[in-house]
């Protein structure tokens, strides 16, 4: 048999396509879909809801509806990964909270916050007694600090200006003071593009060490864009007085990403990051040096200085001292984490990494707490204790050990709990957390018991729960389970014996309200409409179904409110494929049939407003015992999964089998490329911000652990791209023109458009200006709205059904 050079070929066809690809139509200006949704995508949603750390009143933050596209065309500058606003140097967005109410728990009464004009609310956080909030106010050309008193609901303005938040919001110190990092006084003008480059931009491969780095997009480019993000990022961090007094400057100006307080306010462990950058990684693997200072800004200890991470192996992490941070609990703690391993995966090892503390002044090794036998991913403490929870986690079984630490008197860990992460029918719930005094973060404890919440996964739908968990003992009991026509999940809890607690309940007929259960009573303490009562009656049901192969399957299927028995309607599969180690958690139903039916920016529901069916969310396992090579059946198993859904529908009697679309976001457009390409199930396609070439990301994508050159087979075979010309039913691609996301980048869509066209498919190619992996603007949600009814109307809804199918349509 003839060898096929994968790579090569990859590359010439790519080329080739991009070359020859006839121009794409002519702009035809933003189009609407029918008004009934138009109303409902540019209604304001709902507020959002934060619970004050003293338990006795709420913040309401007041959303806007969608801003217009015009708000996003602001320049932007894009720098190390990150995208940035220059006008009021911070991380580029629009504008998100306008307003803010306090409500009382207890009685319900609300009080509005006067803000300024065209308020753009942000950073916002409460201080830890519950008596202040602190928040941003973004200006067209500046940040402002404002300060809420929540007894008085007066605001105070801190800073005219000055702000510097890109890395690090404003926080509380333990005092009461406030930490916040500023623009410095004297750092000069912004920098100016020489239209005369001084050079070239020039990067090198040190021959025999491996650099596999994913496809980061938003990176440096040359030495502009070097001075840029210095200039934008350097900050000077600043200790005030909640009223903006007192003001004195810690340390000197670096591009600080974390500056934080130990518990006794005595330290500072501040971290930076250093030259030389990276034109191949994001910021957060250029050198970064962590120190202890104290509270006068005197250096007290070196604790760190990681050199430029950009040659780590795919899913590998930095050998040396990562995750540095405060023990919660204890006065100055210093804790860390190190790999056993070299950092990397792919080696054998029974101890891939040790938790290690320090106390002052912070020299010296440190001392093993903790040793892991798989990935440390994380730790938590514990209200009133030394102890710490701590997360290690196996990549390959996907098994997630927890065990209780004990940090400072010696024992041995325990392990409380190890499961499948993908096994939600024995998910044990998460601890609810609460502050300390000093304003760190910690597992709620009372007398030895954690309080546990979670979201109840069983086989008929979702159950959450509020558990109580023994430390000692290690036995759990149920205080409270959702049950009912409705979904409930625990918020907090505001007392000591977990009798008192505040829920997010929905239902089908209630959008998500929070409810306040005590002394035996529950009622409602916030009364948000239905953003869409017109959209009242839509039928939602969780369904299962089996595939060829034996696996069960699940889906949340929505029929239109004036759907009748026996009717055949046009369906749209929606999904998004998942790795997963066996069929018993593929399996899993991780959905409520008692969830509300929440349709709002550019989502596929809104189908269901055009006479449509939608099987939601349908499974789409890719299943295999072995990670590394799950992969290597992936068209198989999604084109059965896709056979298997459309089966359901003509099975319950409310599709023909003839009229069914397929789309998906993001991986989902990925697959539903390939389902077109290698499949005749469905009649068209919707793939909105894919990948579609896998040679364009050759060092791994979504789990993919294996590279290019280690199996370019595998790479071909996954590239819809390669398959183009099988493409005979008529696919729809939409991307973001300002798409950021890892892989997806725009000329993917633009190439696999190129290809479907160039080798005769039908295709339409919509580019949204301005629009990120995810789209906000509300010209471009009303025109993806548009383009999708369109093309589902037209190559799904009126397909004809064989006449002798006895199920065809009118």
């Amino acid at each position: 048999m003839r060898s096929i050079n994968f790579a090569a070929s990859a590359l010439a066809l790519a080329i080739g396509l991009a070359a020859t690809a006839a121009p794409v139509a002519a702009q035809e200006g933003y189009q609407t879909p029918p008004q009934d949704v138009t109303d409902i995508v540019t209604r304001a949603p709902s507020p959002g809801v934060s619970v004050s750390p003293d338990n006795d009143q709420i913040l309401l933050l007041e959303r806007e509806a969608l801003p217009p596209v015009a708000e996003l065309a602001k320049p932007m500058e894009k720098l190390a990964g990150l995208r940035l606003d220059a006008s009021i140097n911070d991380r580029y967005g629009t504008r998100a909270t306008v307003g803010l109410v306090l409500q009382d728990i207890a009685s319900g009464a609300t009080r509005r916050v006067a803000l300024p004009a065209e308020a753009d609310i942000s950073d916002v956080s409460w201080k830890p007694d519950g008596s202040q909030v602190v928040f941003t106010n973004t200006r067209s050309d500046a940040m402002d600090l404002h300060v809420l008193d929540t007894d008085t609901t007066t605001v105070a303005k801190l800073m005219t200006g000055g702000v510097n938040p890109i890395f690090q919001n404003p926080r509380w110190m333990p005092d009461g003071s406030l930490l916040v990092l500023t623009i410095p006084q004297d750092r000069g003008p912004k920098p100016v593009e020489s239209l005369t480059p001084s050079g070239p931009a020039i990067q090198d491969a040190a021959g025999g060490v491996e650099a596999q780095t994913r496809t980061y997009q938003d990176l440096l480019e040359n030495p502009h864009d070097e001075a840029l993000f210095e200039w934008l990022t350097t900050s000077q961090p600043v200790v005030m007085n909640a009223d903006g007094s007192g003001m004195r400057a810690i340390g000197e100006p670096r591009i600080y990403t974390s500056v934080t307080p130990s518990p006794d306010g005595e330290y500072l462990l501040m971290e930076w990051l250093e030259k030389p950058f990276s034109y191949q990684v994001p910021y957060y693997r250029f050198p970064i040096t962590s120190a202890v200072y104290n509270r006068e800004g005197e250096l007290v200890q070196m604790i760190a200085e990681q050199p430029l991470a950009d040659a780590l192996p795919v899913q590998g992490v930095v050998t040396g001292r990562r995750n540095i941070q405060w023990h919660p609990t204890e006065d100055s703690l210093l804790m860390w984490v190190e790999a056993q391993d070299g950092g990397d995966p792919r080696v054998e090892s029974d101890n891939r990494d040790n938790l290690y503390a320090l106390t002052a002044p912070f020299s010296g090794e440190g001392r093993v707490v903790a040793r892991f036998e798989d990935r440390a991913s994380g730790a938590m403490g514990i209200e009133g204790t030394d102890d710490m929870i701590a997360y290690d986690y196996d990549r390959d079984t996907r098994e997630l050990r927890q065990s209780l630490v004990d940090v400072t008197g010696g024992n041995a860990p325990r392990v409380l709990n190890l499961r499948n992460v993908q096994d939600a029918y024995n998910d044990p719930g998460s601890p609810l957390t609460t502050y300390t005094a000093r304003g760190f973060g910690v597992a709620r404890n009372v007398d030895g018991k954690l309080l546990l919440n979670g979201s109840g996964a069983t086989p008929e739908g979702l159950r959450p729960f509020l558990r109580r968990f023994d430390l000692t003992t290690l036995e759990t009991e149920e205080l409270w389970r959702n049950s009912g026509e409705q979904l409930e999940s625990v918020i907090d809890v505001l007392d000591d014996d977990g009798s008192e607690f505040l829920t997010f309940y929905e239902s089908p007929l209630n959008p998500g309200n929070i409810k306040l259960y005590g002394d035996g009573t529950e009622r409602f303490i916030t009364d948000f409409p239905d953003p869409h009562p017109e959209l009242t009656g839509i039928k939602r049901e969780l369904v299962t179904y089996q595939r060829a192969d034996g696996v069960d399957l699940t889906a949340t299927l929505y029929l239109p409110p004036e759907y009748k028995e026996g009717d055949k309607l046009p369906v749209v599969v929606w999904a998004y494929p998942r790795e997963f180690n066996d069929a018993a958690t593929a399996s899993q139903n991780r959905d409520s049939p008692y969830r509300f039916t929440r349709i709002g920016s550019y989502s596929h529901l809104f189908f269901l407003t055009q006479g449509y069916a939608v099987l939601d969310r349908a499974a789409m396992p890719v299943i295999g015992d072995d990670p590394e090579t799950v992969n290597d059946s992936f068209i198989e198993q999604i084109v059965a999964a896709g056979q298997a859904a459309v089966d359901f529908t003509v099975e319950r009697g409310f599709g023909d089998g003839v009229r069914v679309g397929v789309g998906g976001h993001s991986y989902g457009a990925f697959m539903t490329a390939h389902l077109l390409a290698q499949s005749d199930i469905f009649k068209a396609g919707i793939a909105r911000s894919g990948a579609y070439n896998r040679t364009l990301t050759p060092f791994g994508f979504q789990s993919e652990r294996r590279i290019f050159w280690d199996t370019p087979e595998t790479y071909y075979m996954l590239s819809p791209f390669m398959a183009a010309d099988k493409i005979n039913e008529p696919i729809l691609f939409i991307h973001g023109e300002n798409d950021s996301n890892s892989g997806t980048f725009p000329q993917q869509s633009e190439r696999m458009f190129a290809a479907v066209k160039g080798t005769g498919g039908t295709a339409r190619l919509v580019m949204l200006p301005h629009e990120d992996h995810g789209y906000r603007g509300r010209e471009s949600i009303l025109h993806t709205l548009a383009e999708m009814f369109d093309w589902f109307d037209t190559h799904v809804k009126n397909a004809e059904v064989p006449s002798d199918d006895p199920a065809s349509a009118d």
